[in-house]
């Protein structure tokens, strides 16, 4: 089979084409002399670049018929990268001038991870005359990242092909290795940005990302970012600058693209047909820890109503980016095409998970009316994910609530009684903790976890006082409860690891903020907090006098 521009070439070239198939190049070779002035003469006849893939055992794979200017490759995708990085493939094709490689040459060997792009150029009587080759190098200390050498003719080509790309391959798989060692186990990904907003809030959001990226067990290796007013309505970012993240990536060793504003469809579709390398975004991350940390029936539900969600409008039947979501759903009946059948069963199992949801937010309000005809006071805490809500509950009621030092470690709500002095208690509840630009469908999914908020009497905003963009948290907190509905309950603004702050910076933000300061986890910094606690619900005595 011939790929590329055959449109115009008579029968009789077509059959010289085809006939490249039949050579064979020796294991040890690069190409054979004879089949490299077939080329040349033939690329002469017809006026167009002509490129073939030859495998390492020296079959031809792929002939290529091209223009004046450029051939285009195929698809190559069911040819699997190797523990080296290598394709297993070189490519050589024809000039029909006595210019080098192109940028795009150099650019497909690096993306497609090629053993090798070689140009032989046509001379004027269509015999070879130069020879240009281009291989990757494995990383180093130069951070060059390819090795370009021209020869004056196709003669002076004396590389052993399999001894050479054979120690070319354990190189680049030793070096990687090298990497992957240092950065420890687990996938390894890039985080790509596409933006508008100023330079520190750009590294502030790919700060967060990296964070849910370690949450979710996975090893950053470099960040990208492009600023634009305009990102690419096809990649996200431009195109170029796409190739460049991917061949980054791929020197990298990286598994993974983790792209920081939300991708539709079309832009997973397009960016997947470039690359071989999984693509998510900020949601999919959020979604995955969400899956990992939900442990309640609640939880799961919500969860993968939200998972659902998130899939149905990018359901496209092709590529592999929504394959950690979709897997078990498929199959095909008659009458139907498979991804007519994803999309209904996922319709209906919305449908499912909704009924069921509704279903345990009508026991959640029994249990809550339960609460409020006895009369007891609720406090619910509130905050950005990790601030110190578990670990505040457990200390505050000597329970062990999950806690650990990462983000929305804590998902599933958690209600325990607090005890006062002269027999006065309060209900204080843990509740999944808020992050900046919470995806919509995650928002609408947690609606019902978070009913518990409307039945507080008081909401405790925790905030930790040791980021360096607290208050951009605050904010993003008021945001997220004002869109709940939430914005009129009163709350009370609690300062929480001030271990961690300059002693003298405590007190002057306290003040202008009207926050309660503590450290959670040191019980003698609760007092102030139990005491404001009490004198909120009753005023007429505090926790002093008991």
């Amino acid at each position: 089979m011939l790929y590329g521009n055959l449109s115009g070439l008579k029968a009789s070239r077509l059959k010289s084409l085809e006939k490249i198939y039949r050579r064979r190049i020796p294991a040890n070779r690069i190409i054979t002399s004879e089949l490299a002035r077939y080329l040349s003469q033939l690329s002469f006849e017809i006026s167009r670049q002509i490129g073939i893939l030859i495998s390492r055992d020296g079959s031809i794979k792929y002939v290529i018929v091209g223009d004046d200017r450029e051939i285009m490759i195929p698809d190559l995708s069911h040819y699997p990268v190797g523990r080296g990085g290598l394709k297993g493939l070189r490519c050589i094709h024809t000039h029909l001038d006595s210019s080098p490689l192109s940028r795009d040459d150099v650019t497909d060997l690096s993306l497609l991870r090629l053993d090798m792009m070689m140009v032989i150029c046509v001379a004027g009587n269509g015999l070879p005359g130069e020879v240009h080759y281009a291989y990757l190098l494995p990383p180093n200390p130069e951070k060059k990242s390819v090795e370009n050498v021209s020869l004056p003719d196709i003669h002076h080509l004396e590389l052993d092909a399999r001894l050479f790309l054979r120690s070319l391959e354990e190189e680049i798989s030793r070096k990687v290795a090298d990497l992957t060692d240092v950065s420890g186990a687990g996938e390894r990904a890039i985080l790509v940005s596409a933006s508008s907003r100023s330079r520190h809030e750009i590294e502030d959001s790919l700060a967060e990302l990296e964070e849910l990226a370690r949450t979710a067990g996975v090893h950053v290796v470099a960040r990208e970012v492009q600023r634009t007013s305009r990102p690419n309505p096809k990649y996200l970012i431009g195109e170029g600058k796409l190739k460049e993240v991917v061949i980054n990536a791929l020197e990298k060793g990286a598994d993974l693209l983790i792209f920081d504003q939300d991708l539709t469809a079309a832009q997973i579709r397009s960016i997947s047909a470039l690359t071989e390398i999984r693509v998510i975004d900020r949601t999919q991350v959020i979604l995955d820890i969400f899956a990992k940390r939900a442990h309640t029936l609640d939880g799961k539900v919500q969860v993968e109503l939200a998972q659902l969600k998130y899939i149905l409008p990018r359901l496209t039947g092709k590529g592999t980016a929504m394959s950690r979501l979709m897997g078990g759903i498929g199959g095909r009946g008659p009458g139907e095409t498979k991804l007519e059948i994803d999309r209904r069963r996922i319709r209906d199992r919305i449908s499912r998970l909704e009924k069921q949801l509704k279903g345990l937010s009508q026991s959640r309000v029994q249990r809550r009316s339960l609460r409020a005809n006895a009369g007891i006071p609720i406090v619910s805490i509130v905050g950005y994910t990790n601030a110190g809500k578990s670990t505040l509950l457990n200390i505050l009621t000597r329970s062990e609530t999950f806690t650990e030092d990462l983000l929305f470690a804590t998902l599933d709500t958690a209600t325990r009684r607090l005890r006062f002095p002269r027999e006065r208690e309060i209900i204080i509840t843990d509740t999944v903790g808020f992050i900046r630009d919470l995806p919509e469908s995650l928002l609408g999914a947690f609606k019902a976890t978070l009913e518990e908020l409307e039945d507080a009497d008081l909401l405790v905003h925790l905030v930790d006082l040791s980021h360096p963009r607290f208050e951009a948290q605050i904010k993003a907190v008021e945001k997220i409860l004002h869109e709940l509905g939430l914005a009129q309950k009163a709350r009370l603004l609690v300062f929480n690891k001030t271990d961690r702050v300059p002693i003298e910076e405590v007190g002057p933000l306290c003040r202008r903020f009207g926050a309660v300061p503590i450290c959670a986890r040191k019980r003698e910094t609760l007092l102030p907090f139990l005491a404001e606690l009490e004198s909120r619900f009753w005023p007429e005595k505090g926790i002093n006098e008991s």
